[in-house]
């Protein structure tokens, strides 16, 4: 508990006095999910931190799902796609390192939990789902949470969104089988993209782009869905 109170004493004020009035009954719940699942595992990044503490992860998942939202585990949302393990959105989120006014491009909108903690730390968050309703009822949800500045599009993630390239940051929520040439083109000098790439077998990759080149590195072994789409050439 004393790292937690080092990293975000405030946030914890307040839900610890959500959890005695309880005006948010899954204030407990969020509070231990980052003590014990973010915390714990070596994340240090206070904006993530503050963003896992302040957002309701419940609200993003079925209602039927709700009681298991902060859960060591992925939830499935329908649509064959899922919302992340907390720790792994925590992970990516910090190897991104997302601040105020830096650009990042989101491939896979998914259930916004992920646009909602990137939204939450500052930058301007660019985002690309393919599913259509999916994306309609992830938008309607971020704006009734109040997150009203996310820029959203429909469409294939293969593609990025070139026209408001380059970004500072690329987040990829879902695996391709290779890196797409695509995406590493939008990515602008001194930008970090984080992409699980692979099939059977995935590993979360850092891409950085300085005036030396684009170089690669892993993080870690991970499970994502495939990214669906269709692999090739930047397209308009």
């Amino acid at each position: 508990m004393e790292e937690l109170l080092f990293y975000v004493p405030a946030l914890l004020v307040l839900l610890s006095a959500a959890v005695s009035d309880g005006a948010d009954d899954y204030a407990g719940l969020r509070w231990r999910m980052v003590e014990d699942q973010i915390i714990a595992r070596g994340i240090r990044d206070s904006a993530v931190i503050n963003a896992m503490l302040k957002i309701p992860r419940h609200e993003f998942v079925p209602p039927g799902s709700r009681e298991s939202a902060y859960g060591d585990s992925p939830i499935p949302i329908g649509k064959g796609q899922t919302i992340s393990q907390p720790y792994i959105v925590a992970l990516m989120s910090e190897v991104l390192r997302p601040a105020p006014g830096r650009k990042v491009l989101e491939v896979g909108t998914g259930s916004g939990y992920q646009t909602a903690i990137l939204a939450e730390t500052g930058a301007d968050v660019y985002t690309v789902e393919i599913i259509p309703e999916l994306a309609e009822r992830t938008r309607r949800l971020l704006e009734r949470l109040g997150y009203t500045g996310i820029h959203f599009r429909t469409g294939d993630g293969y593609a990025g969104w070139r026209e408001n390239a380059p970004y500072d940051g690329i987040i990829v929520t879902a695996a391709p089988g290779d890196v797409p040439d695509a995406l590493v083109s939008q990515l602008g000098e001194g930008g970090r993209m984080v992409i699980p790439v692979g099939g059977e077998n995935q590993e979360l990759l850092l891409i950085e782009k300085s005036e030396k080149g684009v170089s690669y590195r892993k993080v870690t072994s991970v499970r994502f869905v495939p990214m669906t789409g269709e692999p090739g050439p930047e397209k308009a």
